[in-house]
């Protein structure tokens, strides 16, 4: 087993700054696996909003110890405490620097609910630094950011999850099972939707950095920028140097669930995309309509459609998916359409889960009861079985899943700004004869925060 020290940390992240982290861990087997009770102790990266729903469900798991709360942001750290000594009796640490979660050696794994342009650096350093990982959706900020996170996972033998929770949805699971036994025939198409009307951010002015606040490590690989409300906390989504759009924020489930329908375990080879920022005049520079087709090498189709402003549903849903096979068609509601449509009682839309019809026979199979279980909670509990079993194999969304789902986000960008289709080579994950195009394969780093070359 390798023990990572100082000066070969640095020299595999990429990090030269002072304080870079001492990796005192040894690689391979964690902590846990010589505790005498089994715990797994998790620090939770990124706690205003997502983050404290990973302590929400990580409270609820048995031999589960939520050690470390981690945030930019110090006046967060007190309500989040706060929040889990209330959940489970005891206070975690706190911490504002990731480096130095990663030099603790209990540290077991860490659970990644930070902004998008922070995934793949931290969940890298995190399998360089011998922990275990849960990053939230999309996985990476770029296409090649997700392959050096399956190399890192691989090389690391770490256990990755994603955070596409509806990999651990039973109404979903059942969903993927009838279409597996030929419920639908055979299926030629499947369309995800982002239906999810948005409101205008507006012009908000450069201003000063809040007491509290670390602005330098948000902003981490980001280009500079001066701090401004409407590029910190959840409105990084709308522009492109820490988010993407929302076909990368809400999206991404949906296109997984697409793929995992089409039983797709590679990219497309032809993408298309069509995309515009209307009605709205504010900083946002992600667009609110797209639309997206994604042909595969057998033909079948992918689409997608996001629609940020008023809009009418499709098959009773607003965020989910379409399936269409050669005996009917399925629709699968999100958990979040739930959510979205509560307020609209006088509109009758499908709740979450699934159901299908035939074109001979009308409905087949209606998923009565989509309440049955809860998705973000099956998902962690997924993920600490794999990081006691050490069995990645056995995940649920394996950060390879994450990467091919992820990067049809990135590729359906690409296209939309770029205005072109585009030809890809799924097996050197490269755009054919554009050199432009693969310049969105990757992208400029802010030192120290580098992308190591060498994984």
């Amino acid at each position: 087993m390798e023990h990572i020290d100082r000066r070969s940390f640095i020299k595999k992240t990429g990090m030269v700054s002072t304080g870079a982290i001492v990796g005192s861990k040894l690689l391979g087997q964690p902590s846990i696996m010589n505790s005498p009770n089994n715990t797994v102790r998790v620090a939770v990266i990124g706690i205003r909003s997502r983050g404290m729903d990973h302590c929400r469900a990580l409270a609820q798991i048995p031999d589960v110890h939520i050690a470390t709360l981690c945030d930019i942001d110090q006046r967060l750290l007190p309500g989040a405490v706060a929040e889990v000594e209330k959940l489970t009796g005891y206070k975690p640490a706190t911490a504002t620097e990731y480096r130095k979660v990663l030099e603790d050696p209990d540290i077991d794994a860490v659970s990644i609910a930070s902004p998008n342009h922070w995934h793949a650096l931290q969940s890298i350093w995190a399998c360089q630094a011998g922990k275990d990982v849960y990053v939230e959706k999309p996985v990476s900020h770029t296409l090649l950011e997700g392959r050096k996170m399956v190399e890192a996972a691989r090389k690391y033998k770490r256990v990755v999850q994603t955070g596409t929770q509806a990999r651990s949805s039973k109404a979903t699971i059942q969903a993927i099972s009838y279409l597996d036994k030929g419920g639908l025939g055979k299926i030629y198409m499947a369309k995800g939707l982002c239906l999810k009307p948005r409101g205008s951010i507006g012009h908000v002015k450069d201003s000063e950095v809040p007491d509290g606040v670390d602005w330098d490590k948000f902003l981490g690989p980001a280009p500079y920028r001066p701090f401004n409300t409407n590029r910190f906390h959840y409105k990084w989504h709308w522009f492109w140097d820490t988010g993407n759009g929302d076909f990368g924020n809400q999206g991404i489930h949906q296109v997984d669930i697409a793929r995992w329908v089409l039983n797709k375990n590679t990219h497309p080879v032809r993408i298309q995309g069509f995309s515009n920022f209307f009605i709205w005049d504010s900083d946002q520079e992600t667009p609110n309509i797209q639309h997206l087709e994604f042909e595969y090498e057998d033909g079948r189709i992918l689409q997608f459609e996001v629609r940020g402003l008023a809009t009418n549903d499709e098959g009773g849903i607003r965020i989910g998916n379409l399936i269409f096979g050669s005996k009917g068609w399925m629709d699968i509601a999100s958990e979040e359409e739930g959510k979205a449509r509560a307020h609209l009682s006088d509109i009758e839309l499908r709740p979450s889960g699934y159901s299908s019809y035939s074109e001979e026979n009308g409905p087949e199979f209606i998923d009565k009861d989509p309440a049955t279980g809860d998705a973000v909670l099956n998902h962690f509990t997924n993920f600490i079985d794999c990081v006691r079993s050490r069995r990645w194999q056995d995940l649920n969304a394996d950060i390879l899943e994450g990467h091919l789902s992820t990067s049809l986000c990135h590729l359906g960008n690409m296209a939309c700004r770029l205005k072109r289709p585009l030809n890809f080579d799924p097996a050197e994950e490269r755009i054919i004869g554009d050199e432009e195009a693969n310049g969105y394969l990757t992208k400029v780093y802010r030192s120290p925060f580098l992308l190591p070359d060498v994984i």
